[in-house]
Parts: structure tokens; sequence; C-alpha cells
């Protein structure tokens, strides 16, 4: 059933005639629900903000809202601190979240203007991977790019934020709702991505609005009404344009593209790699515990399934099911990314940036359950001679990554069983690396912004290296020395079930395949 929805643009305290407004429009429209875009209230205690505490103000529907361009009042920031109700049907998505109404709706929510927190916000909000509504407080950057309806505008100087047009362009939202700086109301034309097709899956077509503020003075649109449509779009309404955010493949490459180099299909310096492979051929798909046509896997493991990639829970997990019950974790929270095809190495860009994907989901997941007391360590170790590539995840606390001492354990380890030394790569980029490795991206959150590393070590035929070295990193990392083998700690399969379902639930806000 598609869903009515209200919108606002900022209220700035006038409670009273806007909630007015909305009862009567409500009355004859019977609205899913309503968002205020940009401030609900004023920067000052008053006396319409008192009626709205105390009830004395009715909301008829749902009514969702976010940070703005200023503070909250001191009394409405003392609710929400407590985890109180504000006013009855008046719900705060607060600054940087992903919701799912009780009608479906998902809601990706991006509040603020401070440049650093927009950045690592949305860094992690990428990770929602889709969403029906994203509501920002500042526009994308670019967004007036192919429009004729800007042109005609003549918009004034808007800030915009380059970190939430890479946003909008990753989760591809069908409405991309924000507030007006000044007295003017901006609605885009829709836009679709580069390269769209008439699959099944149809156009992620994005709608761009932006409101007036309420009762301003130049009369300009403060309200708006729509119904969301879920239906499959195959062919672009007249008028819509390319998305904004498209960048021609010629110039400068993007940060994706310069991390996959190292995949592409040119064959310098691979002489030895294949003949590595020639001596040794890997098992095939149906001997390997990896490929999904095994028999013998263990299916109910499984917890996602891409179009080239698929999540599943760790066999003996490193970590228990209460590891991080007080963070927030009722799950162990070791997990498996492994590739749909039979691939001993990545070799497909499309498979690592699925597989990223899911790293990334699992990160703003875990930051989101434990309300960022966690975050995670993910590991791949790529090797010619592998079965079947893989990248294994673990949560851990998130002082352990802002003191250094993930990093510093992973380093000393491999000295001492003179594995070799690794490189400190920025955060999520790698140069193009060849021959045999192990890569370790440490991610957490700390004070709204990211932090971590990654590490990468290469290593060749002259090294004996143990598998097993990840795993005994973050056991002792961890105090988990007698989880160190994971044939120790295997569960039973009603065990291994449960914490498949408890992850799910956790998961669901985050899963790109649903």
């Amino acid at each position: 059933m598609a869903a009515k929805i209200f919108v606002f643009g900022s209220i700035n305290g006038k409670l009273r005639a806007a909630f007015g407004k909305l009862s009567t429009l409500h009355a004859k429209t019977d609205f899913s629900l309503a968002i205020v875009t940009g401030n609900l209230f004023g920067s000052e205690e008053d006396d319409q903000l008192t009626e709205l505490l105390d009830g004395r103000i009715q909301i008829p529907c749902p009514t969702y809202f976010t940070l703005g361009t200023t503070p909250f009042p001191s009394s409405v920031l003392e609710k929400i601190e407590k985890d109180e109700e504000i006013a009855p049907n008046l719900h705060y998505l607060s600054k940087r979240s992903v919701t799912k109404t009780s009608e479906g709706i998902r809601i990706v929510t991006l509040g603020g203007t401070d440049p650093t927190e927009l950045e690592s916000d949305a860094k992690i909000l990428r990770g929602a991977n889709t969403a029906d509504i994203l509501l920002t407080t500042v526009w994308p950057n670019d967004i007036w790019k192919n429009s004729a309806k800007a042109k005609e505008a003549q918009l004034p100087a808007v800030t915009a934020s380059q970190a939430i047009a890479e946003l909008c362009d990753t989760i591809k939202p069908r409405y991309h709702l924000t507030t007006s700086p000044g007295d003017f109301c901006f609605e885009r034309e829709p836009f679709f991505p580069a390269g769209t097709d008439e699959s099944e899956k149809g156009i992620a077509l994005t709608r761009f609005l932006s409101l007036a503020p309420w009762a301003n003075a130049a009369k300009a649109k403060s309200m708006y009404a729509f119904t969301l449509n879920r239906e499959v779009v195959t062919t672009p309404p007249t008028g819509s344009t390319l998305t904004p955010f498209f960048q021609p493949t010629a110039k400068k490459r993007s940060a994706d593209e310069a991390e996959f180099s190292r995949f592409s299909n040119e064959h310098r310096h691979d002489h030895k790699r294949h003949k590595r492979r020639e001596r040794s051929p890997p098992p095939g798909p149906d001997r390997c515990f990896f490929c999904l046509c095994n028999p013998n896997l263990s299916t109910h493991m499984v917890c996602s399934i891409g179009d080239a990639a698929y999540l599943a829970t760790a066999k003996g997990p490193l970590t228990a099911t209460d590891t991080f019950k007080k963070e927030g974790l009722d799950f162990p929270g070791h997990f498996i990314i492994t590739p749909v095809d039979h691939l001993a190495t990545l070799t497909d860009k499309t498979t690592y940036l699925e597989m990223k994907r899911f790293r990334e989901s699992l990160q703003g997941m875990t930051a989101s359950q434990s309300k960022s007391k966690l975050g995670l360590v993910t590991w791949e170790i790529s090797r010619a001679r592998n079965i079947h590539d893989h990248w294994q995840s673990l949560p851990v606390p998130v002082d352990l990554v802002s003191k250094g001492l993930v990093e510093a354990a992973f380093k000393v380890l491999a000295e001492d069983m003179k594995l070799g030394k690794f490189v400190v790569k920025d955060f999520d980029t790698a140069d193009e690396v060849e021959g045999d490795f192990i890569r370790v991206w440490i991610w957490g959150e700390e004070d709204g912004r990211v932090i971590g590393n990654s590490l990468l070590l290469k290593f060749g035929d002259e090294i004996r290296f143990d598998l097993q070295y990840p795993r005994k990193v973050m056991a002792k990392l961890l105090g988990l020395e007698k989880r160190t083998f994971w044939q120790d700690v295997v569960q039973s399969e009603d065990e291994e079930k449960a914490n498949v379902a408890a992850f799910r639930e956790a998961f669901k806000e985050w899963d790109f395949t649903l």
C-alpha cells in the first residue's frame, strides 16, 4: 500500500500554527507520517514549546525530525538524553540514523551542519545501501547540475557537502529531503544514475526537494505532500535528467577505482603466479567449503546473499555469544564475507565492491548496536594457492582502535613470527598490490569521527604463512586465547541458528540485499 507523506520546511518554533495546519490537512488526507526538515524548534524556550512538551499541542500523525542548523532548546535536549518521549507522535531520528517506520518506510538521516561530522557520518551511512527517504540538513554538492529548474530559479549561494552528494549517489533514495537556507523552495527534476537499463530492479529514480521555512515572508513553498510509491520504474519520466553526481570515467580515478587497480586484467608480473596455479590447482566448487553449491555447506549459517558475494557466521567463532553483550551484541559477531563464485583470489571488481559493501554494512550495524563502543577488524589473506578467497570480520572495543593497540598487535606478532613488516595505508585505500599478501582493515568511530587504518603485509614463497595468524592476534588482543582454535569452540547447530537469527534482526536495517 502506498504511503501518503507530508513534509514541512523549518518550523523554527512556530509550533501551534504548523501542527494546527497539519491537523486540518490530515483530517482530509490521512497521512501515514510527516517529516520536518531543518529546525523544528526555536532557539529559546517559550510558551509554545512548553505547550508541546505538556502535550497540549496535538500532533495528528507520526512526525519525524532531526538536528537542523541550530542547537535544541535545553528542555528538548534533556528529554533526548534521557531517551524520553518529547511529545505524543513526535519522534527524534537522531543526528545520524537508519530508521524503518511502522509502515515499512526506510529513512536515512544525517542532520547538523558540522563539515567534519558530516564527512565521517556520511561515510558510515553509505553502509545503509538503500533508502526510501534521505533526510539531511545540508544540500548535496552539484545537485543543481543538469537542472534547467536551477537555472530558471537563479538559486542563491548554498552551502553544500561533497560527502552528502556521495551518500545520495550511493544509497539512491527515492526522495532526498532537505531545508532551504533562505525564503525559497527548490524542487529539482527527478534524476537517475548513469548506465541505467530496464532491468528487473528498474531505475533508481531520485527526487530532490528543499523547502522554504514555514510562514516565510516571501510566501515560498514550505509544505509538500507526496505518495511514496514503490512500483518499479522502467522508463525515466519526462523531464528527468542524468544524475548530477556523474563523473566521466576519463577524469581522475575515484577512490574505488584506485583501490581496485590491482584487480585489473593486465598480465604483467603474473607469470610466476600462473605457474604456481598450474602446479597445484585448488579444489573445485564441489569440494570447497565456501561454495554455495557444495552439498556439505552449512547453509543455516548463511545470513545474507547478494549478487556477487554472501555473508555468513563463522564456524567456531572466536568471540562467544556473550562476549560483547554489555556493548549491545547478543551474537558473537564473527563473520565471513565470501565471493559467490569460486575464486582463489579476487579478480573481479564487481565481487570486490559487493564484499566491501558487506564490510561497510557490518561496520554501520556494529557502531549502531553498540552506540559506537565497538569497532570492527576485517582481514583478507590473498594467496595464489587459496582455495576460495574470503574476508573475516570481528568486533573490537573502540578504545583498542583509538589507542593504536589493534595495529600494534598485528605488527608485533608478525615480527615475532618473522612474517615481515606491515605498511600502513590511509584508511580504506590501497595502491596496486601483486603477489601474496595479508590486508587488515581496522575501523571504529569516536566522537563522531571515523578512526582506524588499513595495513598491508606482502610475503613471498620463502615465508610459511600461518593462516591462523590473524585469529591468534585477535584472540590475544581480546583475552580469548582459550578460543584461539575454532575446532575447540564449535557450537551446536541450534546455537548457530540462534546466532544467525539474532544477527539478522540487528542487521536488517543495513542489509542491502533485502
